[in-house]
């Protein structure tokens, strides 16, 4: 199936690992040269090499996004080292291992700076000009926890109002022939991440989450997600105007939306 996004110019953020990488991996195998950012520079470096090198037209970016002039920082980068991008991949975010509900104003922003902020304020920077060039594609990074209780209220709560943005933002940028998705990742295992440390420390809870909590049998695998998005980035996924898209193995348990 050719996705038709052969020699597009693509970014995607916080790929220096799992998720992000695989999706990094995804979009170079379709054609597409990509830049890739994140905060370690060994993780960026390597994923640069394996996708081919910068001789090929990849580009690796170690900077932090959370700054407040990361996001700027990074499109002056794309301009003068890449290109006009057509491909916005927001992958950044996590709960930043606050988990309580009662946590300070400082913490909230923190959550919502990593979760939400860098994204609007990326696609204010960059959707604009794939409005002029009449084609682009946008995908956010969500998780099923914007839909039901899984995990801190306060990752949760971020990730409904990047889920709820998606949707709005997709409808005011469709008729430019942007599209704006977002997927809602399940229980995913990737290196050193939460599954793959809880799986060393407390097999027991792995084996009963695995058991009562996921209908497949088994965690998500990142390349899963990475062909998902890569997708959703391509010409086929031209009707997906605001679309919001569990890929989680069956572990969600809502009808969305009720």
């Amino acid at each position: 199936m050719d996705l038709g996004i052969n020699g597009r110019l693509a970014l995607v953020t916080g790929a220096g690992r799992g998720i992000g990488r695989a999706i990094a991996f995804c979009l170079a195998r379709e054609g597409a040269r990509v830049a890739v950012v994140a905060r370690n520079s060994a993780d960026i470096e390597e994923v640069v090499k394996e996708m081919g090198g910068e001789s090929t037209g990849h580009l690796g970016i170690a900077l932090d996004l959370v700054k407040e002039s990361g996001p700027a920082e990074l499109a002056d980068i794309l301009k003068k080292d890449f290109g006009e991008i057509s491909i916005l991949v927001h992958n950044v975010g996590g709960t930043l291992n606050i988990k309580d509900p009662f946590c300070s104003v400082q913490d909230w922003r923190r959550v919502y700076r990593f979760n939400f902020e860098i994204a609007v304020e990326l696609n204010s920077i960059l959707v604009p000009k794939m409005q002029s060039r009449k084609w682009g594609r946008v995908v956010h990074n969500s998780s099923i926890s914007a839909m039901e209780n899984h995990g801190p209220v306060t990752y949760c709560a971020m990730k409904a109002a990047l889920t709820a943005y998606t949707r709005s933002f997709g409808g005011v940028v469709a008729p430019d022939g942007v599209v704006v998705s977002a997927i809602l990742p399940g229980a995913i295992f990737t290196e050193k991440g939460y599954w793959d440390i809880t799986s060393k420390e407390n097999p027991e809870h792995v084996k009963k989450y695995l058991t009562e909590r996921q209908r497949i049998g088994r965690f998500g695998r990142p390349e899963e997600i990475g062909n998902y998005v890569a997708f959703l980035c391509s010409d086929l996924a031209s009707f997906n105007t605001g679309s919001i898209v569990p890929v989680d193995g069956g572990q969600g348990r809502g009808y969305f939306g009720q």
